[in-house]
């Protein structure tokens, strides 16, 4: 199995506590590979959601998929500024076929001001219970949790225009190098 190279399209696929689908991406534009993280950018990618309502993506986001920590973010880039969309997951793997991860209900919602909300803390009991979620498994959930609110007050990486905005720029040079490449063929 190859991991992915920049520039190379994947699909994304997050999975319930109890194996089953939790939502897919289409496609997906990977524009960094490190050895904490996968950066791609959904851009009109279609969202398939485990009732198979489907959707697609409006604005280019920035998703970083962190092969060690327990959470994943969404950097959406919006006209009104950065709005950050972070999903508490298990560390995620690319098998070959899509990224993948299983994803734990808390999500923390940032807005351009950095101001914060907890989201689905009545999902991720329900879900404790009814998916007998293990204790280790609880406390690591909201340990990844506090981490996120402490990276957003501290501002720290991905939390900052400028830390985006370099991964903004770098999407369009890439989509702008594959165009030309394609014309040139």
């Amino acid at each position: 199995m190859s991991d992915l190279k920049i520039g190379d399209s994947v699909f994304i696929q997050s999975y319930k506590h109890n194996g089953s689908i939790h939502r897919t991406w289409s496609k997906a534009l990977v524009i960094d590979v490190t050895d904490d993280f996968y950066a791609v950018v959904t851009d009109h990618s279609w969202v398939v959601e485990s009732d198979n309502r489907r959707w697609l993506t409006k604005e280019p986001a920035i998703c970083f998929y962190y092969k060690k920590k327990w959470f994943n973010i969404i950097s959406m880039v919006r006209k009104a500024g950065i709005y950050y969309y972070c999903n508490i997951a298990t560390p995620s793997i690319y098998d070959g076929e899509a990224i993948k991860n299983v994803d734990y209900d808390l999500d923390v919602k940032v807005f351009p001001d950095g101001n914060y909300i907890i989201l689905d803390e009545n999902e991720f009991e329900y879900h404790c219970q009814r998916m007998n979620y293990p204790d280790e498994i609880k406390q690591i959930c909201i340990n990844s949790k506090n981490e996120l609110v402490e990276m957003v007050k501290q501002n720290e990486k991905p939390f900052n225009f400028s830390y985006i905005n370099n991964y903004i720029l770098k999407y369009f040079e890439l989509i702008f190098d594959q165009k030309n490449t394609e014309k040139s063929l």
